[in-house]
């Protein structure tokens, strides 16, 4: 039993009232969601249309006991309403009611349909009560310039630190006047269900899997459809003429089967993901192990994934199994949201061989994406809070075209690309070869772009980088990898300007990954640390 309430907490005004998208059809229902002290034991929806007989609908009840406060959390789930219609409610006790808002269900026949796609809109000051006023204001003005947005989908990152209640208080409170009456479709980021066991000194940090504090809040409020062990986090719904498929970033194995599942079962002619972890990241030093290729199979039967975590702006070319093509049949189009609360990256950007168009968002700026899907065409504009315009593209699946065009390389002479970045200057005039199936790089001068510690001795190279090392020998397919005996594919050879190369499976003495793409004729090398791997300097 708490003493004193915190800062927001919860009282028996209702409070953190946010609507959403069931399982059902969004034309005839809606779920609305809130939060009281534990004083108030029942709760429920009165709802009317203009000029109506007002109904009620009872909540579903469960506490919430946070680092904070205990609370009871409320879902209500709305039915039988009438489609294209506006409606109007309160929630609250019998004693203790909310102010009455309004919301519109989907029409019966859906030609056409706007969205706004939000993300890293996470803030964590003021310690106490974290400001979100500032997202708050973006948004109110993003829907006054848009007032027939049909819902907002998150890209993750909704809170700066989800395992603690002051941080949900204040993310909420920052969706006050919206999510009243715009569903709110998050999707969860690492941050949402990242804890400390000593938060205001930021130490002891954690994850929680699942979600904890985000499932015992949004339970009743999303689609009970998703993986048995991961629901809440994972959810899909369907508006209009395409599904909605929100990934969560737990349990990837678990969650690609679902995907499988829940996608080749789909005759929606648009298939969205909002996943948060990008697949084509712009960080110098980020990766996406968490989710390729251990989910590849599940993302590649979506046709656009929205994604954030970077707070940086990218779309890339259509994905599939390693390739870059041009047309949206041919692959995923990975869109990366840039922040939504004036929140520069921390990680460095910058473009990378997969991007068609590329943003280093690090002014201090807010973003957002409205997307406009029409039938077979869908139109993606991210805009600044400034109003200028960052990207603006059209995916046409009847033509089979992206606009503005833009084609991805290929290269005459095969190129190795480390976390998308090209070495340029550095492997100019030392491109890969294969011999008898077997792909070489010059070996050390890509362990020495990265920033990796490389010294060459004759007929000999010895390179260090992620804590880990390998030394070559001109001639001969024995190695040593960390102080071991490795065996190469096939024997180092002197190659172009002198360099020894060597079979790329090579790097797999550091850890890394590689794949070569036939289309675009590069080896891509991939490494799961987010560690900068530039050595020092004794």
């Amino acid at each position: 039993m708490i003493k004193e309430k915190p800062v927001r907490g919860s009282s028996v005004r209702p409070d953190h009232i946010m609507i959403s998208f069931s399982d059902d059809d969004v034309r005839t229902s809606m779920n609305i969601a809130w939060r009281t002290s534990t004083d108030v034991i029942e709760g429920y929806v009165e709802y009317h249309k203009k000029g109506g007989k007002p109904e009620r609908v009872k909540a579903r009840t469960k506490v919430f006991e946070s680092d904070i406060d205990i609370s009871n959390m409320f879902w209500a789930k709305l039915t039988g309403l009438e489609s294209g219609t506006e409606y109007f409610y309160t929630c609250g006790g019998k004693d203790v009611r909310s102010e009455e808002y309004s919301f519109r269900t989907a029409p019966e026949n859906i030609e056409k349909f706007k969205f706004i796609c939000v993300s890293d809109q996470q803030r964590n000051d003021p310690f106490e009560c974290p400001d979100y006023s500032g997202f708050n204001k973006f948004i109110k003005s993003v829907l006054k310039d848009n007032p027939d947005t049909a819902f907002i989908l998150t890209g993750g990152d909704n809170t700066d630190c989800g395992q603690h209640e002051v941080q949900w208080n204040g993310a909420l409170c920052g969706l006050e006047g919206i999510a009243e009456s715009v569903p709110f479709m998050m999707a969860l980021g690492n941050h949402d269900n990242r804890g400390f066991k000593d938060y205001k000194n930021y130490s002891g940090r954690y994850y929680s899997e699942p979600a904890e504090f985000f499932g015992k809040q949004f339970e009743g409020l999303y689609p009970d459809n998703g993986p048995e062990n991961w629901k809440t986090e994972n959810y899909f719904f369907d508006y209009g003429n395409s599904r909605f498929t929100v990934i969560g970033i737990n349990g990837p194995e678990e969650v690609n089967d679902w995907l499988i599942k829940t996608l080749d079962g789909c005759d929606k002619t648009w298939k969205f993901g909002a996943y948060h972890f990008p697949i084509c990241y712009s960080g110098v030093n980020l990766q996406n192990y968490d989710a390729y290729p251990v989910m590849r199979e599940g993302f590649e039967k979506l046709d656009i994934v929205f994604s954030g975590h970077e707070h940086n702006f990218s779309r890339s070319f259509p994905l599939r199994n390693e390739e870059l093509h041009e047309r949206p049949s041919q692959g995923t189009i990975h869109y990366m949201l840039g922040n939504s609360n004036c929140n520069p990256p921390g990680a460095r950007t910058l473009a990378k061989v997969w991007h068609a168009a590329f943003f280093a968002h690090e002014e201090k700026k807010a973003m957002v994406a409205i997307v406009e899907v029409e039938g077979s065409k869908v139109t993606m504009t991210s805009v600044l809070d400034d109003g200028r315009i960052v990207d603006k593209c059209v995916i046409d699946k009847e033509t089979d075209s992206i606009l503005p065009y833009a084609l991805p390389p290929v290269f005459s002479r095969t190129r190795v690309m480390f976390k998308g970045a090209d070495p340029g200057l550095c492997h100019g005039t030392t491109p890969c070869e294969k011999k008898d199936g077997v792909w070489f790089i010059p070996i050390a001068s890509f362990i020495a772009f990265m920033g990796g510690y490389v010294e060459k001795t004759e007929g000999r190279a010895y390179m260090e980088v992620y804590g880990r090392s390998l030394e070559i020998i001109e001639n001969s397919d024995n190695a040593t990898a960390n102080g071991a005996e490795m065996k190469l594919p096939a024997p180092v050879f002197r190659g172009r300007m002198e360099q020894l190369y060597a079979p790329v499976d090579a790097v797999k003495a550091f850890d890394m990954r590689w794949a070569y793409s036939e289309y675009n004729n590069f080896i891509s090398v991939e490494h799961e640390s987010e560690s900068i791997p530039v050595t020092k300097q004794p």
